[in-house]
């Protein structure tokens, strides 16, 4: 199945029904080391070492780059799992994270004929100045599409 974009003004969401148990998805999701492998705007460059499952409460590290190389500390603030999962970043440099950070990056599970429905959401509702994010929604959106693409491929060889 496609992807439907679905938005709000501080929401930009994308869905995809995927072939496979919520639970093998949830599992990539679940491992900062494998967000290399899914993530589909190619900024995602690597977790540092020592990478674990994620649950609720956890902070894992993200080196980034975006034209220049920084990282991101993430916090993992929604937790349901093989349901949902999602992680609010901030900059690892502190007068940065003045500016920058507080975007929830958010993945919504739901069990159908078929597979999977997966829905991933970009949600600058707590970004620390909204306006200077905004106008990265069409390229984050299209980010978002070749993630959920990526995933399917990933759990479909498994």
């Amino acid at each position: 199945m496609a992807n439907t974009p679905l938005s709000t003004k501080d929401t930009e969401s994308v869905e995809r029904v995927i072939p496979a148990p919520a639970a093998a998805i949830f599992d990539l999701l679940a491992d900062p080391a494998r967000h290399h492998d899914i993530d589909g705007s190619g900024t995602v460059q690597q977790a540092p070492e020592g990478s674990r499952r994620l649950q609720l409460g956890d902070r894992f590290g993200m080196d980034m780059k975006m034209g220049i190389s920084y990282s991101m500390v993430n916090e993992i603030i929604e937790f349901e799992a093989d349901r949902r999962i999602a992680w609010q970043t901030t900059s690892s440099i502190k007068p940065l994270g003045l500016l920058i950070g507080g975007r929830i990056w958010r993945y919504e599970l739901e069990p159908v004929e078929g597979g999977t429905l997966v829905r991933e959401t970009w949600d600058i509702s707590k970004e620390r100045i909204p306006a200077l994010v905004r106008p990265m929604r069409a390229k984050t959106r299209e980010g978002m599409t070749k993630t959920l693409a990526r995933i399917e491929e990933l759990v479909a060889r498994t």
